[in-house]
């Protein structure tokens, strides 16, 4: 009985590990990056859809530092149907060293889900995010809006990771 706990044990410490650092095959993270200078506000410009931003517009991102020096996260946006602004605040932690863009993100206290930046401008304006697999993707900018060349090099880079950039979501910003 006391070795298969140690197995479970095992196997459970094992499973954690990976999905904390989980980031799609073929993707890597930006490095070095600088936490202080990702801080602040972000506008979605395009996601892959998914249940929790289902008929949102006008979604934001806000990071801040909390007091126990994890990461704040405030996730906002509007919801067109129900005709209502939605809110959802968390918490992020490097899963390596902070100068590594591999974070792992929490809405719901003990559960983390991946949040890869994957590819960053050298002025920290535009931003490229991957979650745990080729079903998580979102494409930031600190304006509501982007350069075409920017989007399209983004583009470029999630098709050559193997996402289906055209089930993407694009976002309006207009309230």
């Amino acid at each position: 009985m006391r070795h298969l706990s140690q197995t479970i044990l095992l196997i459970s410490f094992l499973f954690s590990l990976k999905s904390c650092s989980s980031i799609p095959s073929g993707a890597s993270v930006v490095s070095p990056f600088i936490k202080e200078q990702y801080l602040g506000k972000w506008y979605e410009i395009a996601r892959m859809d998914f249940k929790f931003e289902k008929d949102l517009n006008n979604t934001t991102a806000e990071y801040g530092i909390r007091n126990d020096g994890m990461i704040s996260v405030t996730n906002r946006g509007y919801n067109y149907v129900k005709q209502e602004w939605t809110e959802a605040t968390g918490r992020a932690k490097f899963v390596k060293e902070e100068s590594t863009a591999m974070l792992k993100v929490s809405f719901f206290g003990p559960f983390f889900a991946g949040y890869n930046v994957i590819a960053l401008d050298e002025n920290y304006q535009y931003a490229l995010v991957a979650g745990k697999d080729l079903d998580f993707l979102w494409i930031l900018s600190r304006k509501p809006s982007m350069p075409e060349q920017i989007k399209n090099d983004y583009l470029m880079k999630a098709k050559d990771i193997g996402f289906k950039t055209d089930e993407l979501i694009w976002v309006e910003h207009n309230e």
